[in-house]
C-alpha cells in the first residue's frame, strides 16, 4: 500500500507560561492511501494535535512528517497553504457555513481555490442534498448543515479528508446518516479519511484504529472486516 504520510518521532510541544506541556509525544505513524483510520482518545490525549499537523495548521516541535515525497516539515507558510488547498479537506464538529451563501454556494466556494474540483452540485447530491441546494443554513438541519461541510470538503479533491468530532454536535440517528455519508465519500472516491473521536463505538467502520493517550500513541490495531454505519450501536 502506498503511504500518504510518514511521520517519524513527531513530537509537538507547548509552552503554558513557564510550564512545558507535551500535546503529543514521539510518533511514528503512516497513513495509507485510500483507508479509513479512526483515531481514538480521551479529551487531551493529542487527537486533534496530531490531526493538525496531518493537516498542515500546524508545526512539529520535532520529528520528521512527510506527504508522499514532500517533507512537510521543511515548508514555509505559503508552501504548507498550498499543501492544505490542494491536498486536504476539514470537516469540523461545528459547520462554519457562510450564512449568506446557499448550500450550493457553500460548496462553490471551495471549488474556486481548487485545481481540478468536482462540480459543486454532484457533490451536493453525493451527501443526498440535491434538493436542497437553494436553502440557506438557517433553513437546513443540524445534519444537512453538516452534509454541506462535507460535500465542501470534499468539492476540491482532497487526497485526504480529515475529521475533529464531525458527529459530535448531532443526535444518534442523524450522526449515522453524516457516517454513512463519510464512508460513501471514501469507498467511492477513494479519499483517504482520517477521523477523530472519542466514541470508541465510531472504530467499528475504520480499516484501522489508532488510540492516543496522554499524547502519545498507544495501540493501532487493523480490523478485518470493517462495518458499515448503519451496524453501529453506541
Amino acid at each position: 500500500m502506498e503511504a500518504l504520510f510518514s511521520a517519524r518521532g513527531l513530537v509537538r510541544t507547548f509552552f503554558m507560561g513557564e510550564v512545558e506541556v507535551q500535546a503529543l509525544k514521539a510518533t511514528d505513524l503512516d497513513v495509507w492511501a485510500g483507508e479509513t483510520l479512526v483515531i481514538l482518545g480521551p479529551s487531551g490525549s493529542g487527537k486533534s494535535t496530531l490531526l493538525q499537523l496531518l493537516g498542515g495548521m500546524d508545526r512539529p516541535t520535532a520529528g520528521m512528517l512527510h506527504f508522499r515525497d514532500t517533507e512537510l516539515t521543511a515548508l514555509n507558510e505559503r508552501e504548507l497553504t498550498l499543501f492544505r488547498r490542494r491536498h486536504v479537506g476539514f470537516v469540523f464538529q461545528f459547520y462554519n457555513l457562510i450564512p449568506s451563501l446557499t448550500a450550493l454556494e457553500n460548496v462553490a466556494v471551495a471549488t474556486e481555490i481548487a485545481k481540478k474540483p468536482h462540480d459543486s452540485a454532484e457533490m451536493l447530491a453525493l451527501v443526498d442534498l440535491a434538493e436542497r441546494a437553494g436553502h440557506f443554513p438557517s433553513q437546513l438541519s443540524g445534519g444537512e448543515q453538516q452534509r454541506v461541510a462535507i460535500a465542501r470538503a470534499v468539492a476540491k479533491a482532497p487526497d485526504m479528508l480529515l475529521c475533529d468530532e464531525p458527529t459530535g454536535a448531532l443526535d444518534y440517528r442523524t450522526g449515522l446518516t453524516v457516517l454513512e455519508i463519510l464512508r460513501r465519500v471514501n469507498r467511492e472516491l477513494g479519499t483517504t479519511l482520517v477521523l477523530i473521536t472519542h466514541n470508541a463505538a465510531i472504530a467499528d467502520m475504520a480499516d484501522r484504529v489508532l488510540r492516543m493517550q496522554s499524547g502519545q500513541v498507544v495501540e493501532i490495531t487493523e480490523n478485518a472486516t470493517p462495518k458499515g454505519p448503519s451496524e453501529i450501536t453506541w
